[in-house]
């Protein structure tokens, strides 16, 4: 069967040559050509994929292509060929397509474009039907034509207005605003300003209610066009406005507008009016506008606005807040005095230049007005039930500027509890992502703001794209854009972001991860879209020949699936991939790199770099490496071929947890140190490797073994004495090395069970009692006014200063307890969880000691912890052994006499 494939392949192959050297010799002219000789040649390619002929047919039509540069056939079968394959270089189609054209051979022109366009949409093919479908008078043809090709043409400004003035025609007014947005945008990026203000006045006849986005587009005038020119389009926005009735946001388009010109006299003037129709009500509009300044043109522009929303801001009825008194409501205005009601004060009265300066105007729905007139249990409710309403009130309450810290400030533990909060904090992130009135500032993804119209999730993540500082975040986003079903590649928000990444390849000089991460991201989605294939001009091989560090690239990808893009990329394109790939495995860490190198016969390659991770495991990128060889590969059968035996391997693992424990105590790469000691300790002593081990082990095994788990100075003691009561247990006449008297050095704790619930409950107590009634009476203490005065707030922070050393001490001694196994008590030596004992033989008297640990100690009742200088000095002592004691300068010798199990 095999043979039979090769002679059909080969057939082909001798064919395709017959057909063209016929062509060549014949010399077939144009005319003769017809769309039915270009569907025979499908059914060859049909025949070449079918037989995997698609090399040999593409290297035989582009030797031919190289003398003989218009061969028809040449042509389109090397450019259906690249077409099928997603390769970039689409010349020969081109050049075939263009022939046609300039015989104006119209039928065949529409069928090159429909098979060019059955792989995806192309701006040429696309471009050049239109033309076909224009020549035989077919408009409808044009305009579904047009439709598609201002999807996959970021730059065609014309053809989307003109679509727009056609569906302007048929009324369809959403699809008419759609296409002239599209224009737009693409006019302001071309600097036509004639062009921008045309369709500006259209949109602002179709949707004068969508400010968001004007105010866009404006920003993107005044920078790609001129602030001058984005001033002009903001005052018809603004005449719009205030022709609807829309004070609000007049007012602000008029601050936006004295931004770029704080000289604007008009705007000035227009401002002043705003607000005396917006405040018309008010009983003090004319005072403050007076005392502000506002309508003279001597003082600053934004001083004047800010000192009249100061003012205005104060009038009956109205609420403000005072660090002192708290939340209190203005009673009345008369003259330069001000009235205000305070819960603890009633009736203060302030002049209005002091309430000014002292006090802070709330809205009624401001949180603290809320927390202040709502009963508590009304607050709790409607918070924890609707938290998209809580979270924009407290987003509105601090100038429509707010983080999630802010948020739980506000919230913990005045309305919810701690517990409450994690509960309610992963509700109100499903909203923050779903609302489409919430969104980021743009100028920070941390803050959160409340949006007067709510916008389209494309909006949305376009924001949060802008507001990211970090590329790879970038990524995320981005990827979440795409993965919108409703959402198309087609927006001037998709065009922006994939301009972002594409920007990156435009110069080779530095590739650093960025670039390689924006070729590979921008290379999947050319993918996807095949019209976005022009903003690859490059291939793989290129960008890595550039890379000076492929391991410090490979690390500093901090994305997963571009990290297995490029693994993937070097394999395909990188002859020298098996020796990259040992390179990066310690750093990459990833089961296909083994897979990959097994599967191409490279396993003397695997074995040796897995000698290399034991033999260099001083060195800071093979530790992790020799833990994950451990855990995952240590049971294949090409290990055994690297002559690291069991003992090597945990002897390692054991080096490297010491060489961790001293890292991380001298603050070097201190989070990845923590990691490889978690997983080595883990695999240790919690999966009890080392006991499985010692059982089957020799004696001189043991013995080096636990001499170097001895060595390691900051393991937990508590490990240590349960590895060698193992032992014991094991061999009872075991000796080990320097078997003298031992005082511990401890970074952990042994405990019981019971003392380590205590513990617990303690450190809840102190955090959800005694915490938040301190955090009160430190809040009570700021209202009582000058704190260098102020005893009770001195004695709150002092009481805050002790809570927070005792819960800082209870979480560190809680994180180090090491909860004791009553089962495992050895009373063949003094040990924790023993009864002993002892002869004084000083005073010739029987004294009894229980050996706990500190939490447990009770030194009044012969309770004593195995940490203290005694426990130490009895530890793993046997019955029958002597020993001394110094207390002072006393020195008292002992006998153990008997040893017996505690009562847990």
């Amino acid at each position: 069967m095999a043979e039979v494939e090769t002679m059909d392949g080969t057939a082909l192959l001798k064919s395709v040559q017959e057909m063209l050297n016929e062509e060549k010799w014949t010399r077939a002219a144009l005319s003769n050509y017809s769309a039915n000789q270009f569907k025979e040649l499908d059914l060859i390619l049909k025949e070449g994929q079918e037989e995997h002929s698609f090399d040999d047919l593409k290297k035989i039509c582009d030797e031919h292509l190289g003398h003989t540069k218009n061969s028809i056939i040449a042509l389109y079968i090397s450019g259906m060929i690249a077409l099928s394959r997603q390769i970039i270089d689409d010349a020969a189609l081109v050049n075939l397509v263009t022939i046609f054209v300039d015989n104006h051979k119209w039928n065949i022109v529409k069928y090159l474009c429909e098979r060019i366009l059955d792989y995806g949409e192309s701006k040429f093919a696309l471009r050049t039907l239109a033309e076909c479908y224009k020549n035989d008078n077919e408009e409808d043809a044009v305009f579904g034509i047009w439709e598609r090709l201002v999807k996959v043409d970021y730059e065609e400004a014309d053809i989307a207005k003109a679509l727009a003035e056609h569906f302007e025609k048929l009324g369809n007014t959403g699809e008419a605003v759609d296409c002239y947005k599209k224009a737009l945008h693409r006019y302001i990026n071309k600097q036509l300003f004639t062009n921008v203000r045309e369709i500006w006045a259209k949109l602002l006849e179709y949707c004068p209610e969508d400010i968001d986005f004007f105010l866009h587009v404006q920003k993107k005038i005044a920078k790609n066009i001129s602030e001058d020119k984005a001033v002009l389009l903001l005052q018809d926005v603004y005449a719009s406005c205030k022709k609807r009735g829309d004070i609000n946001t007049a007012i602000n388009i008029l601050k936006l507008i004295l931004q770029y010109d704080e000289r604007d006299s008009l705007a000035r003037r227009e401002i002043t009016e705003c607000f005396r129709e917006k405040y018309a009500e008010h009983s003090q509009l004319d005072e403050y506008i007076r005392i502000s300044n506002l309508a003279q043109n001597y003082r600053n522009v934004h001083e004047a606005i800010l000192d009249f929303e100061k003012h205005i801001a104060f009038d009956k009825g109205n609420f403000v807040f005072h660090r002192t008194w708290g939340v209190g409501r203005i009673a009345r205005i008369e003259g330069d005095e001000i009235v205000i009601d305070f819960a603890k004060k009633r009736a203060h009265s302030m002049s209005l230049k002091m309430a000014v300066n002292a006090l802070q105007t709330l809205s009624k729905n401001h949180i603290w007005v809320l927390k202040a007139t709502w009963k508590k249990e009304k607050l709790h409710e409607r918070v924890k039930n609707e938290p998209g309403w809580a979270l924009k009130t407290v987003i509105k309450s601090f100038g429509n500027s707010c983080d999630i810290k802010r948020i739980k400030a506000e919230l913990v533990p005045s309305v919810l509890s701690a517990g409450e909060w994690t509960t309610w904090s992963t509700r109100a992130r499903d909203v923050l992502k779903s609302d489409p009135s919430l969104g980021v500032v743009p100028e920070n993804i941390d803050l959160y703001t409340v949006r007067d119209r709510p916008i389209s999730i494309g909006e949305k993540l376009y924001n949060e794209f802008k507001a990211e500082r970090n590329f790879f975040d970038r990524v995320q986003t981005l990827r979440s854009f795409i993965s919108q079903k409703d959402l198309e590649p087609d927006s001037e928000y998709f065009a922006e972001m994939f301009a972002y990444f594409s920007g990156y390849l435009r110069s080779l000089n530095q590739v650093n991860e960025q670039v390689a991460a924006s070729y590979l991201l921008v290379k999947d989605l050319s993918g996807r879209y095949p019209h976005l294939a022009s903003g690859l001009q490059m291939n793989f091989r290129q960008i890595f020949d550039h890379i000076e560090d492929v391991s410090q690239v490979f690390l500093s990808i901090k994305d997963s699936k571009l990290r297995e893009e490029f693994l993937h990329h070097i394999k395909l394109f990188v002859p020298s991939w098996p020796d990259i790939y040992v390179k990066l495995f310690p750093y990459a860490l990833n089961n296909s790199i083994i897979v990959q190198l097994e599967k191409e016969g490279h396993e003397d390659k695997i074995v040796a770099m897995a000698q290399s991770c034991f033999d260099n495991y001083r060195e800071y990128q093979y530790r992790e490496a020799v833990v994950w060889i451990y855990k995952n590969l240590n049971k294949e059968a090409w290990f055994a071929r690297t002559g690291v035996s069991l003992e090597k391997q945990l002897i390692t693992l054991i080096h490297i947890l010491d060489i961790s424990y001293r890292e991380i105590e001298n603050h070097r790469e201190t989070s990845d140190n923590r990691k490889i000691n978690k997983q080595i300790y883990t695999v240790l002593f919690k999966d009890r490797v080392l006991y499985s081990f010692i059982d089957s082990a020799d004696y001189d095994t043991i013995l080096r073994i636990f001499t170097f788990i001895e060595d390691v100075k900051d393991l937990d003691p508590a490990d240590k004495m349960k590895l060698r009561s193992h032992i014991m247990d094991k061999h009872p006449d075991f000796k080990f090395f320097g078997d003298t008297e031992k005082t511990f050095v401890t970074r952990g704790l042994i405990v019981t069970a019971l003392k380590y619930e205590e513990k617990q409950r303690q450190l809840t107590h102190i955090m959800e009692e005694e915490v938040p009634a301190n955090s009160k009476e430190i809040a009570f203490a700021l209202s009582l006014g000058d704190l260098r005065e102020n005893a009770e707030y001195k004695a709150a922070k002092e009481k805050q200063d002790i809570l927070n050393s005792t819960v800082a001490k209870l979480k560190d001694e809680i994180e180090r307890a090491q909860i004791f196994d009553p089962n495992t008590v050895n009373i063949g030596r003094v040990s924790f969880g023993t009864i002993v004992a002892l002869l004084n033989n000083s005073s010739n008297k029987a004294e009894e000691f229980t050996i706990l640990g500190p939490w447990e100690s009770d030194p009044d009742n012969r309770v004593i912890s195995y940490l203290s200088p005694f426990g130490g000095a009895i530890l793993n002592k046997k019955v029958g052994e002597n020993f001394d004691f110094s207390m002072g300068d006393e020195k008292i010798a002992y006998t153990v006499q008997s040893i017996s199990k505690f009562g847990f």
